[in-house]
């Protein structure tokens, strides 16, 4: 019996010590001060979907935006970029955004033709002679407009990025003259407007998210596409594509959108400093963009991987000439005034502009 009892003294004496030892008590000390959990759980949180990668003018000013907000408003809001179509393709994201599911995208025009048909103006051939044109257009009437169609889905447009000129690449032949189109298959944005300018020029088409264009291209289910060089680079579409025309026939730009609801729900302070931060990234953009285009259409040159050709007066006479009747079809779904802008810019900036 005694033995039972030792034991017993033994074991209580061993978890006393164990419990002083490997389990201190609490003391009234306070922990460390940790600057990034504090106020985490009041804490603002912005998901901002974009589907292009993170090196492009796109996705370095989504960057840019989230960096900015975190050094001015690091303990009130936090701004959580996701690229390349990690949360939502752009096929999805306009929905997403909608019902409130991410707070922030950046589509491109053509993303929103669908859904808002004055937007198609964007997506007319050679529409915007140069980033002057397409700088007046946004900053007037034409972008406020445009914003403007946004708001009965619970959206609202903030403002425009940049990425430039849209040119086009084959894995089967140079495309100079238009019948050099004519047999094959072309990736494109989902745009009706789009669409019909291949099929002007005996060309096939196939719209799918901007995520799924390199392995559709290496895969041979479509022949050549259309972009700007800053994706065209960033998405080694340079390497598995054998011919580039240098035509900027189309533009290439982003509306930065918000989720309406969330952000007339913001405290007065916090949106007047976002919206400072969006037009301080926006200037930013447009330097950005167009440095990034001309550098990686160099890197792309010396490469030796692509035949190029830039695209010339007259042969561009014999793109517009093909493409025009589609002017005329848009006018019915855009509208008379708002197409007269849109060619009154083109005459202004264009001396060659028929």
């Amino acid at each position: 019996m005694r033995s039972f009892v030792t034991i017993g003294l033994f074991v209580l004496v061993g978890l006393i010590a164990a419990i002083l030892i490997g389990f201190p008590l609490h003391t009234s000390k306070p922990l460390p001060y940790d600057a990034e959990q504090a106020g985490l759980k009041d804490r603002i949180v912005i998901k901002f979907n974009h589907v292009v990668a993170e090196n492009t003018p796109k996705g370095l000013a989504a960057e840019r935006f989230a960096k900015l907000v975190r050094e001015r408003l690091s303990d009130r809001v936090e701004v959580q970029v996701y690229p390349n179509g990690i949360l939502y393709s752009d096929k999805h994201e306009l929905d997403a955004l909608s019902r409130g599911d991410i707070q922030m995208i950046a589509p491109s025009f053509s993303n929103l033709t669908n859904a808002f048909p004055s937007w198609k103006a964007f997506d007319l051939p050679f529409a915007f002679p140069n980033q002057q044109a397409v700088d007046e257009a946004l900053q007037g009437e034409i972008g406020k407009q445009l914003l403007g169609e946004l708001t009965n889905a619970n959206m609202k447009g903030i403002s425009f990025w940049n990425n430039g000129f849209k040119q086009v690449t084959s894995a089967q032949r140079p495309l100079i003259h238009p019948a050099d189109f004519a047999g094959q298959t072309f990736r494109i944005l989902p745009s009706e407007v789009l669409e019909q300018q291949f099929h002007a020029f005996g060309a096939q088409t196939s719209m799918m998210p901007f995520t799924e264009v390199y392995h559709s291209v290496v895969r041979g289910d479509v022949d050549g596409q259309e972009n700007t060089i800053s994706n065209i680079y960033s998405k080694r579409l340079y390497q598995v594509q054998r011919y580039m025309t240098i035509s900027n026939h189309g533009y290439l730009g982003y509306a930065v959108i918000v989720n309406r609801s969330f952000w007339e729900g913001l405290p007065a302070d916090i949106r007047r400093e976002l919206e400072l931060i969006l037009a301080e990234t926006t200037e930013w953009n447009r330097v950005l963009a167009q440095q990034l285009n001309d550098q990686q259409l160099m890197h792309i040159k010396k490469s030796g991987l692509m035949d190029i050709h830039q695209l010339t007066i007259e042969e561009r006479e014999e793109w517009l000439k093909k493409l025009a009747p589609i002017y005329e079809q848009v006018e019915q779904e855009v509208g008379a005034p708002l197409l007269a802008q849109i060619k009154s810019l083109r005459h202004k900036y264009d001396t060659h502009s028929p």
